[in-house]
């Protein structure tokens, strides 16, 4: 399957109710649309074949029969289609009438899946015509000529999918079926449902779908009755829902009259990851997973790359929605301002130092600092800035960090580096007119040194400024601004450091709005190269290493799933379109590949830093890796 992902769809057709030729008709209409579209898994709601509503022409045996013609029907006519399909119809065992999901594929029924829990409450009167799964003494069916298994049953199409199936009211109860068929192994639940509506049950639903489907790190089809189903006192909106681990994928439009769809691209390589990692998970399977019989079906053919037409977001760490991502904001800057106030509470210590360059990362450690003494109700005085120009502070950066300072009422101090970094060069014995890697760690070494004393000497905490996928690309200067006492920005990505601070400066008087939305508009530089003629800055570090919206997605993908280069490959073409040619990906990401394995021995030992989001790089937790592994088979 390729990049182990595959195209599913939750269809809710304009079902007749009682009229199960009709019914086929239209289910295999909807079945080659979804084909075309390149689904190869596809639910169809509760008792599609017939309707739910027909009430007690459930006991006619017209209507049982004309379901199983009408199942026959369709068998016949997807015989060369590879896709599996879950349909609902009424199903005659030995003792009593069930309602029934089979799943079907290549014009065979794989297994039927028996509803368990049966209604027979308010709206609901189900207990009248069906009996429960959970009684029936049958492991078989008879159905369209063949005995046909049932029970607690898992399909497997290939290695790397395997299907659970449970119906309706199933996802209502305390303990779900789904629950013990994904602790079984199921990573995608297909639900035939016949919910219909009232005020706000959608949105209930809905919750009750995402967190099923976060709970067992699974996907979860949902399609449900139609209006073609309302009638005397319920109706019914042909909800369909596609969700994958807690996320919505794709949603169908309620109430369509014709009836409605919502497709998906599922990862089963990113759930299987999300997995491997949740250890719990695999704890509670040895107490609830289901006694399943696995029924093989065929693999799926692979789907074209343009069918997987999942939406890949170019930024993972940055919702894309504005509320979303203020809200997100927020959640980060409190978890930074208190982790940096708990650290000063249990020192005993009341002031913290910060250097200022008027650049992105500084900014934001020095708002976090801020933060933190208004936390701790100590006056913001009590953040001691220092901004040491060197060989290349521009203008710009300097004036910036001076006004952001003084306008935040933390106090300033400066320390001009030069002096210092030319004697250490003579020491040493480097020319400085060689502008190398000496040249540039001579100026980061000398600011931290000064930057540690200087704590030291107010008895203060030095906070790090230093970001996440710095430390990933290894830009930082080992025991420069590498190290610090404390690294407010050591799990917050580059991308995200950007909204930060337009996040703060939104809520912020003019004085400070104004100086903060200048520095966003800087280039991002360690500035430790001498300024172009103009006296602008000439170092900009995406010219050196790559643009940072690659890097933080190779990141994400790399880090939280362990997925294999080709596929990030493929989900950043996807991510970023047009923006970058395939050979600017492949460059980038070789290059974030390469500096990611050497940088390691930067990451052993790194401060103390709150960890914010999904992605950490900090060696006590997180990421564990050895400094010197060798990153060969990372390499495209």
């Amino acid at each position: 399957m390729k990049y182990s992902m595959l195209k599913t769809a939750a269809v809710s057709p304009r079902v007749t109710v009682a009229n199960p030729d009709k019914n086929a008709e239209v289910i295999l209409s909807e079945i080659r649309k979804a084909v075309l579209e390149g689904a190869k898994i596809i639910v169809f709601p509760e008792l599609c074949l017939c309707g739910y509503t027909c009430g007690d022409l459930f006991a006619q045996d017209a209507l049982i029969a004309g379901c199983e013609n009408a199942l026959s029907r369709i068998l016949c006519e997807t015989k060369d289609l590879d896709a599996a399909v879950a349909l609902g119809l009424p199903v005659r065992g030995r003792y009593a009438l069930y309602n029934c999901a089979v799943m079907i594929q290549n014009g065979e029924i794989l297994g039927a899946v028996i509803k368990n829990y049966i209604p027979n409450y308010k709206e609901f009167y189900e207990k009248r015509w069906f009996a429960s799964g959970l009684s029936a003494p049958e492991t078989s069916l008879s159905l369209c000529g063949k005995t046909v298994p049932c029970g607690e049953l898992l399909f497997s199409f290939g290695e790397e999918i395997r299907v659970g199936m449970e119906i309706c009211e199933d996802l209502w109860v305390p303990v779900p079926p789904s629950s013990a068929l994904c602790l079984a192994g199921a990573n995608l639940i297909v639900n035939l449902s016949a919910s219909n509506e009232i005020v706000t049950k959608h949105d209930y639903r809905r919750s009750l779908i995402l967190q099923q489907s976060g709970r067992c790190i699974c996907g979860y089809l949902f399609a449900s009755a139609g209006v073609g189903e309302s009638s005397t006192d319920l109706v019914f909106s042909g909800d369909c829902v596609v969700a994958e681990n807690g996320s919505l994928l794709g949603e169908g439009k309620r109430f369509a009259f014709d009836g409605s769809s919502a497709y998906g691209v599922m990862d089963f390589g990113r759930l299987e990851a999300e997995r491997r990692n949740n250890t719990s998970f695999f704890d509670n399977a040895k107490k609830y997973a289901a006694d399943v019989t696995v029924i093989a079906g065929a693999p799926f053919q692979d789907a074209e790359e343009q069918k997987l037409d999942r939406f890949v977001d170019p930024h993972p760490f940055v919702p894309s929605d504005p509320s979303k991502r203020d809200e997100r904001c927020r959640e980060i800057f409190a978890l930074q301002a208190n982790g940096l106030a708990k650290r000063l509470s249990h020192t005993g210590l009341h002031k913290a130092v910060v250097g200022i360059s008027g650049g992105l990362d500084s900014t934001l450690a020095l708002l976090v600092s801020v933060e933190a003494m208004k936390i701790l109700k100590l006056p913001t005085e009590n953040v001691r800035c220092v901004t040491m120009p060197g060989f290349g502070t521009t203008g710009r950066t300097y004036h910036n960090a001076v006004e952001l300072v003084t306008s935040l009422g933390a106090s300033l101090s400066e320390i001009d580096i030069r002096p210092a970094c030319l004697q250490h060069m003579k020491d040493i014995g480097h020319d400085p007119s060689v502008h190398d890697v000496t040249y540039e760690n001579t100026q980061a070494r000398e600011r931290t040194q000064i930057l540690m004393d200087l704590a030291n000497k107010e008895g203060a905490i030095l906070v790090g400024t230093g970001d996440l996928s710095e430390l990933a690309m290894g830009w930082c200067t080992y025991n420069g601004d590498h190290m610090s006492m404390y690294g407010v920005n050591a799990s917050v990505p580059k991308t995200l450091v950007r909204h930060l601070c337009a996040y703060v400066a939104a809520s912020s008087e003019e004085r400070i709005r104004a100086v903060l939305l200048d520095i966003l508009d800087t280039p991002v530089s360690p500035e430790l190269l001498p300024p172009d003629e103009n006296g602008k800055i000439a170092q900009k570090t995406e010219d050196n290493i790559g643009p940072y919206e690659l890097h933080d997605f190779f990141l994400y993908y790399f880090v939280r799933f362990g997925f294999l280069k080709e596929k990030i490959l493929f989900l950043a073409k996807k991510a970023f379109g047009d923006r970058y040619s395939e050979e600017e990906i492949q460059k980038w990401l070789s290059v974030f590949l390469k500096r990611f394995f050497m940088s390691q021995f930067k990451r052993s030992c790194l401060p103390d830093g709150p960890k914010v989001g999904s992605v950490s790089l900090s060696p006590r937790g997180d990421f564990r890796m050895p400094s010197d592994a060798d990153g060969s088979v990372w390499q495209l």
